[in-house]
């Protein structure tokens, strides 16, 4: 992705709006690769396990000692932000801390730092379903 902006310089929830979105897609891949035989509404519920808000917070736990200064400033301004929406399905604690943790898959991904990116999202789906 070409940018005129510095990553720093999007806002928590643009940065989390980004995250989202590529966290799906890798995870969408990901699914496919474990589970090729399985027809597409199966796959989604595979998909919503990883990417819904308390497999995110799962998540970020597993990623938070891994951060870098930068990274954890990004992760605690979407934490912290204002929220325009309310959790449907996840506890409050667990959406802020979704939002937070694909706010820093959005950093990552507007910086076009891909081997980071990809380390943090592999991390991530490892450790984001109950065990």
């Amino acid at each position: 992705m070409e940018n005129k902006k510095k990553p720093s310089q999007y806002s928590p929830l643009v940065l989390a709006y980004i995250g989202d979105g590529v966290y799906e897609l890798f995870v969408r891949t990901r699914v496919i690769e474990d589970h090729e035989d399985l027809p597409a509404g199966k796959l989604h519920n595979h998909t919503v396990k990883y990417v819904k808000a308390s497999a995110q917070a799962r998540s970020f736990g597993a990623i938070e000692e891994l951060l870098s200064e930068d990274e954890k400033a990004v992760y605690r301004r979407g934490r912290n932000t204002k929220l325009n929406t309310v959790a449907k399905n996840a506890s409050l604690t667990d959406y802020r801390k979704a939002t937070g943790f694909e706010a820093v898959i959005g950093y990552l991904y507007i910086s076009g730092d891909n081997e980071r990116l990809n380390e943090i999202m592999n991390v991530a789906y490892e450790n984001a379903l109950d065990k």
